[in-house]
């Protein structure tokens, strides 16, 4: 008996934590249990030609919103060949309306609903065994074979979470890629786009059984950790305890990722985490909105000035690496009152603002409501919206122009300095963006794969045809190069650059580890790393100054060059004038 569990993940470096969370929890038949894992960037042929090979008695999917039209596309043409086999499947994408999606495919055999460890267990007993009938295997929905009418058996109860096996134990197999970690389960808010708020039974991990496991990740040396808990934080002695023991067996190497809800930092937190090695650990913060109204129609608890405060006090320790989120498409939110939340977030600059378009998930309030909120959204997976009451599709075009520009200039932390100098030439952070995506729009440049130098080329383009002052995009040619060379030592020089001919004694003195370092001349000082924005715009200098850039020293946190300005003198005169350092 082979049963089959098939895993379609977004990316190569993700993993399925759920597929391995089912294998461990069923391991009485765990020589029984194959697993599949592709990604939506694997052909569909490949994928069925590799099920196929494997010859499956069972054939389970794990279904979510980034892998459904794989998975119906794989179902349907795997039954052709293999009809006797039976198909089941489970995960989120399917846990809601089972009696129209199992009408909609008559090739699967069942659904196995909400939590799956349980369930799964007893699906393979049933098949292994051939004993038993699936009438007896609570949380499962199937076609009767008489009658053709769908059956619902009652619902598992929730797990226990410390009942989990550890899946991790060949932790080999998992090499170059993200590890998922679940300490808890359930969500203590009711956010309506978001189907954690479905559930209301908020179950811990044993605290012990956690530290045993992270112990094995940092023994191990796994690069990162991502927790999947919905709000980490929503209890603070689990959380403490967490942190603390991260904190006190930090190998140096190991990161570990948390979403939380910044709101709900106290004090006592916020030292433990600013004591923490810089990269140690990153944290999702989810805004969504800064409209008020539109905050409290979506359930959503938050006091956003307390969020504000907070996300400024994490910053202060500038050892935290930090994602803020915004959604667009939510209730009672325009175009206008989008971009002012976005400025206002975008504010308190973080090192990443995540903008994201309003998925409309089965089972979630705001599938429910959306008649009410004039709701148009695809009707395949992802299913984001198009448009709403509040937001026209020409409105979200925009928006999506604004989304691509900020991924490209200011989440990629490629043109970290360029960014900062350009926003106070704009009314503000959202209308910079607008209009550079307008711009991008305009010449053809969505849609096409471009290198580092020549997004930063297209910006020196765009800023010229905003009819800027020659001093203005003189500063711009250089904090460019400055960014080009802040990330690596560019293998090609950008063409308004000064000839490496001008500074080749400087090269020769400071550059002697070769590519590992660069040196360039600017006009100018730039903002150092700990300035958020720019108070004004820098004043061009009579007399270059001249910034290393060692690429062997990188900040831990956005992996930038570490910079330092070093003397101009003649390199005859000596050390003594040498590496008078200033970080930048």
């Amino acid at each position: 008996m082979k049963i089959f569990l098939t895993a379609i993940n977004a990316k190569y470096i993700h993993s399925n934590l759920a597929v391995y969370s089912l294998r461990a929890y069923a391991k009485d038949y765990q020589d029984q249990i194959v697993i599949g894992e592709y990604t939506i960037n694997n052909r569909v042929d490949y994928i069925l030609e590799q099920i196929y090979k494997a010859k499956p008695d069972v054939l389970c999917f794990s279904c979510y919103i980034w892998n459904m039209d794989y998975v119906e596309e794989l179902i349907t043409e795997y039954h052709k060949l293999c009809p006797e086999v039976p198909i089941w499947v489970g995960g989120p994408e399917v846990s809601y309306e089972v009696e129209t999606f199992l009408a909609e495919h008559p090739q699967v055999t069942g659904v196995m609903i909400g939590e799956g460890e349980r369930t799964f267990q007893q699906l393979c007993k049933y098949y292994v065994n051939q004993t038993g009938s699936l009438e007896e295997i609570r949380g499962i929905a199937f076609r009767d074979q008489d009658s053709g009418k769908t059956v619902f058996t009652p619902a598992q109860e929730p797990m226990n979470m410390s009942d989990i096996p550890f899946c991790y134990d060949h932790i080999e197999n998992f090499e170059n890629r993200i590890i998922y970690y679940e300490s808890s389960r359930g969500c203590p808010f009711n956010c309506s786009y978001c189907l954690s708020s479905i559930d209301k039974k908020l179950r811990f991990r044993d605290i012990e059984l956690v530290k045993k496991e992270l112990a094995f990740f940092i023994e191990k040396k796994v690069p990162q950790v991502k927790f999947v808990d919905r709000t980490f934080n929503c209890r603070h002695d689990h959380a403490m305890e967490i942190w603390r023991f991260v904190k006190e067996h930090d190998n140096g190497i190991t990161n570990f990722h948390f979403e939380i809800s910044a709101d709900l930092l106290n004090e006592e937190e916020l030292a433990l985490i600013h004591d923490m090695r810089p990269g140690l650990i990153q944290l999702e913060i989810g805004v969504q909105s800064t409209n008020e109204i539109t905050i409290r129609e979506i359930h959503r608890t938050m006091k956003l000035e307390l969020l504000k405060d907070i996300v400024r006090k994490i910053q202060g320790g500038e050892n935290i690496h930090e994602h803020l989120d915004l959604i667009a498409g939510l209730p009672y939110e325009d175009y206008a009152t989008f971009a002012k939340s976005f400025d206002e977030i975008y504010a308190l600059k973080p090192n990443q603002l995540q903008l994201g378009f309003l998925k409309v998930l089965k089972g979630s309030y705001m599938y429910e409501h959306a008649a009410e909120y004039e709701t148009v959204y695809h009707a395949k997976t992802p299913y984001e919206v198009m448009k709403t009451k509040w937001l026209s599709f020409d409105d979200v075009l925009k928006i999506k122009q604004v989304e691509e520009m900020l991924e490209v200039y200011y989440n990629s932390g490629q043109f970290e300095i360029t960014m900062k100098v350009m926003e106070p030439l704009f009314d503000s952070a959202f209308a910079m963006f607008q209009e550079l995506g307008v711009f991008y729009e305009e010449k053809g440049y969505f849609g096409m794969s471009h290198s580092r130098i020549r997004r930063a080329e297209i910006l020196l383009e765009f800023m010229r045809e905003q009819k800027s002052e020659d001093a203005v995009l003189q500063m711009l040619e250089e904090s460019l190069t400055f960014d080009l060379y802040y990330r690596e030592n560019c293998k090609s020089r950008p063409f308004w650059a000064p000839s490496p001919a001008e500074f080749k004694e400087q090269t020769r003195y400071y550059c002697k580890n070769g590519v590992k370092s660069h040196v360039e001349p600017f006009h100018y000082r730039f903002p150092e790393k700990s300035k958020k924005a720019l108070n004004e715009i820098p004043t061009r200098l009579k007399q270059p100054v001249y910034m290393l850039f060692d690429y062997e020293k990188r900040d831990p946190l956005d992996h930038q060059a570490h910079v330092t300005e070093v003397a101009a003198a003649s390199m005859t005169e000596g050390a003594e004038n040498v590496g008078k350092a200033k970080l930048c």
